[in-house]
């Protein structure tokens, strides 16, 4: 989608995750690995996840933070400092609508599927406001005095 839109040189992706069980290191499940090849996507295979807890600096660095459910957006502004100040949302509410994206971990093939539909189509309409917009340029004082 971002090379789609020529977005790819202006932006930065990144996904780590808040809860408990989140570790660095931890390989992709193979439900998502699945799922996602099915778009296309084909992981390497050394893509593993990221702990937000021991990698604050990348919450620190970032401009934007998607979450997918309303209690982690509640986690993020509570429990990280780093947070503060940042523009925070669901990856629904950036994208226009309501609601949480639940995690399908441990429920099935269709779960995930479902998941991942779920999850591009509301980055389909969140991405038109990552896209840059058009500047009016006004003329310079040099330019109008010319005239």
């Amino acid at each position: 989608m971002l090379t789609e839109r020529a977005l790819h040189d202006h932006l930065t992706v990144m996904s780590g995750g808040i809860a408990n069980y989140a570790r660095d290191g931890a390989l992709v499940s193979l439900d998502a690995r699945l799922v996602l090849r099915e778009e296309g996507i084909d992981l390497p295979a050394d893509s593993v996840s990221t702990d937000l807890k021991r990698n604050r600096h990348l919450i620190a660095d970032a401009d934007l933070i998607l979450a997918m459910t309303r209690q982690q957006v509640r986690i993020l502004r509570q429990a990280f400092p780093e947070a503060a100040g940042k523009e925070v949302y669901t990856l629904k509410e950036f994208a226009g609508g309501s609601g949480d994206i639940e995690d399908p971990v441990g429920k099935g093939d269709d779960v995930f599927g479902a998941c991942r539909d779920e999850i591009k189509a509301c980055l389909k309409q969140a991405i038109a406001r990552l896209e840059p917009r058009p500047r009016r340029l006004l003329p310079s004082p040099e330019t109008t005095e010319r005239r």
